[in-house]
């Protein structure tokens, strides 16, 4: 078998999911337990300056033969996304697809259907990784872990491609939002970098959203319902109120490309105190402050009408587009869709409609863009990955190496 599947395969049993409640870092524990074991794949590996630290973060260096050449980095993450389990996770081979229905389980019939995944038909004849349909998969983003790693593998054991020093940093937490929290970008010491994060083959990405987090608390009045004319403030009501004056058209479910969206992820309450979790999204920041002012007009309406405090809205910016930093080095974004085009894969260069740690990393000194990974339907049952996906995923990490450093020569 390939090393890159081989390596997938194990990776993706191990259960890394963070979690969005903990204070922690990492956010689980568990996640430990993937970092030890590829601490000690690198360190076997020959790599040099390999650390784990105690927050989660592992880091490594590949040195280079080719002097002048960029420092380039490497990244990924270990988590995997805590929206669906990852407890258990057994991986099935489909040998030579033939563009049907996939049964993933049997015992539960759970199928995987090209009229729900019409992508699938991409990958006719070819060997796909897919669930047994009651975990996630993992490839979000063991796949990035497996094939940085494949990579680095293979320029060992081919000394005579050029290529300039390589750092490895794989991170805890992303799923979560806090994957380059603890990130030492000085102590990785790159000039820029790219996260192998992206989804289907051919993904080249440098624009992703504007991000804030909205927490939204309504305070009632409860009265036994009795007695509770004129005297009862039920505050699920205000809730629904305020979720009523944000644009119905402008959810996840109703948007795609370059448009915006409130998404309401989370809510409870009861009488007395209920509460609303939102994710702002937007890649126009114009739009994406107009977004965090309509909440704050909505909070003060409510607060106007019913009584000072009885609404609390707790605004946080989380990431940004990174876009404004790739910008003036575009040309780490052009040499990957040069090494994309030499090694036969056709670059499709989008806007990241979510977030990835190159965002925030780009903020903090070191531009980094997102390159496909090969994966589909990420963080549920249906998620699968195409093996020739991964295998043009080290291609292109490998192509994209050398034609930096011969440009160095």
């Amino acid at each position: 078998m390939n090393p890159v599947h081989e390596r997938f395969l194990r990776y993706v049993k191990i259960d890394t999911a963070s979690d969005h409640h903990s204070n922690t870092t990492p956010s689980t524990k568990k996640q430990f337990e993937l970092a030890k074991l590829l601490e000690q794949e690198m360190r076997a590996m020959g790599l040099q300056n390999v650390s784990l630290d105690e927050n989660g973060y592992l880091m490594a260096t590949l040195p280079g033969n080719t002097p002048k050449a960029p420092v380039i980095g490497l990244i990924a993450h270990m988590d995997t996304s805590p929206d669906f389990t990852a407890t258990g996770v057994n991986p099935r081979i489909i040998n030579n697809y033939d563009g049907g229905d996939i049964l993933l389980n049997q015992e539960q019939t759970i199928i995987m259907s090209p009229k729900d995944f019409p992508e699938l038909l991409k990958y006719t004849g070819q060997d796909l990784i897919t669930t047994d349909g009651t975990t996630l998969l993992g490839a979000d983003d063991k796949a990035g872990i497996a094939e940085i790693l494949s990579a680095v593998e293979f320029f060992m054991a081919n000394p005579e491609i050029p290529r300039g020093d390589l750092k490895i940093g794989f991170t805890p937490d992303e799923e979560v939002g806090r994957g380059a929290d603890h990130f030492e970008v000085e102590k990785f010491a790159a000039d820029f970098a790219y996260t192998l994060d992206g989804g289907e083959l051919g993904e080249l990405e440098y624009e992703n959203f504007n991000a804030a987090s909205a927490t939204v608390k309504f305070h009632g009045r409860n009265i036994h319902p009795g007695n509770a004319k004129d005297k009862m403030v039920n505050s699920q009501h205000l809730a629904m109120t305020f979720n009523a004056m944000l644009p119905a058209a402008e959810r996840p479910e109703h948007t795609t490309g370059y448009e915006g969206f409130f998404h309401l992820n989370e809510m409870k309450g009861d009488v007395e105190l209920a509460e609303l979790h939102y994710i702002i999204r937007d890649h126009d920041l114009e739009k994406f402050e107009a977004r965090k002012r309509l909440m704050t007009e909505a909070a003060g309406y409510m607060n106007q009408r019913h009584g000072a405090g009885t609404v609390e809205l707790i605004l946080k910016d989380s990431y940004f587009n990174m876009k404004e930093k790739i910008l003036p080095v575009i040309e780490i974004v052009e040499e990957v869709k040069g090494a994309m085009e030499a090694v036969g894969v056709k670059p499709l260069i989008k806007a990241i409609r979510g977030g990835t740690d190159g965002s925030r990393l780009s903020y903090m000194g070191l531009p980094t863009p997102n390159i496909f990974t090969g994966g589909h339907n990420y963080h549920g049952r249906f998620e699968y990955i195409p093996m020739a996906s991964m295998d043009k995923a080290v291609e292109v990490i490998v192509e994209t190496v050398r034609r930096f450093a011969e440009k160095a020569v």
